[in-house]
């Protein structure tokens, strides 16, 4: 009985100065923990297809520098640097699939 009663804890949230009480989901406990990604990190969004790739690991970029094509849902995105530094990782070729939450290129900031 006691497994029962700590599977449906009821937890405290707050909505606009309200509390309220609710039990978790199975999924929701399940879930992935989200994290905040390394400033310089590009990281893929949707799995897909690296049509052109338009850095080399070492290059020096600056922010908003088109650094690929990503081919995901029959749309064309363009990969763009986040900050200006220097591409200290490059984990994609043309051609490659990556899947979703991919690292695709680690920049080290200025």
């Amino acid at each position: 009985m006691e497994k029962k009663e700590k599977e449906n804890e009821y937890v405290d949230f707050v909505v606009t100065a309200r509390k309220y009480k609710t039990l978790l989901t199975a999924k929701y406990k399940n879930r992935k923990m989200w994290h905040k990604p390394f400033v310089g990190d590009v990281i893929s969004h949707l799995p897909g297809t690296i049509v052109k790739v338009e850095v080399q690991q070492g290059q020096e970029v600056e922010a908003g520098q088109l650094l690929m094509i990503h081919q995901a849902m029959k749309m064309f995105n363009r990969a763009v640097a986040p900050v200006a530094g220097t591409i200290v990782e490059l984990g994609v070729k043309e051609g490659d699939k990556i899947p979703k939450d991919h690292l695709m290129v680690k920049i080290q900031p200025k």
